[in-house]
């Protein structure tokens, strides 16, 4: 070989390691700036270096999530005007105390131990529930835990001159006149002028079918355990 050729060959030598070193060094470089999860990426999620903040929009997402699944969040079911609560006390010392089945009045009040008097209606009951407990302690207990549900099914009775007198089942908003359609409607023989209605307790109230067809503001409501009674007409 001569001389120029092994010139050649060494200058070929040099120039494939410089270049090999300028690659390798551009690499190290790179990785250095990435922080080393030991995951792959995960297309459409950004990486939080440690120590770094999340981005807004994903503090918002997660926020938002954990709000939604919270246990401790309270129940917004809204408490009407004639539901039947049960209001139970726990954590007291014995003897135990008993559940309070209170129906919510017309008012939407309801009364519980010491004659305490509260507005129910309108209310969530995790609000209620918080409400009563606030009240009462530390003024009257020094633990105390209250629960509010709603009270198993509860009845009305429809009778008389109606086409199926029965005990059926209360809901929520029940007037007498969808009360005597869920019993069949009148007979032929019903005074329609004269549909008593008996409350829980004791309380009587008289309507006039044909006048509520006109002026439904006159249907009063149906509470648990009401009677409604169709007398026969005379003629």
């Amino acid at each position: 070989m001569t001389k120029v050729g092994q010139v050649w060959r060494r200058l070929c030598i040099v120039s494939c390691l410089l270049l090999t070193g300028l690659v390798f060094s551009g690499c190290q470089t790179d990785n250095a700036n990435k922080p080393d999860s030991n995951f792959s990426a995960v297309p459409g999620i950004e990486t939080v270096a440690a120590g770094g903040t999340a981005p807004a929009s994903q503090v918002g997402t997660m926020a938002s999530t954990n709000t939604a699944s919270g246990t401790n969040q309270p129940s917004s079911e809204i408490i009407k005007s004639g539901e039947v609560l049960v209001i139970t006390f726990a954590d007291l010392p014995p003897p135990p105390m008993p559940a309070f089945d209170q129906r919510v009045r017309d008012d939407g009040t309801i009364t519980l131990i010491h004659n305490h008097v509260f507005q129910a209606a309108g209310k969530r009951v995790g609000d209620l529930e918080r409400e009563i407990h606030d009240f009462y302690v530390p003024r009257y207990y020094i633990n105390l835990t209250v629960t509010v549900r709603n009270s198993p099914e509860r009845f009305y009775y429809v009778g008389g001159e109606v086409r199926l007198p029965n005990k059926l089942p209360w809901v929520n908003g029940i007037t007498v006149t969808k009360a005597i359609a869920s019993a069949g409607g009148f007979t032929d023989f019903a005074n329609k002028r004269s549909v008593k209605l008996i409350r829980a307790d004791g309380k009587k109230q008289t309507i006039n079918f044909n006048k509520v067809l006109d002026h439904p503001e006159l249907d009063p409501l149906v509470f648990p355990d009401d009677r409604i009674h169709v007398s026969r007409t005379i003629w």
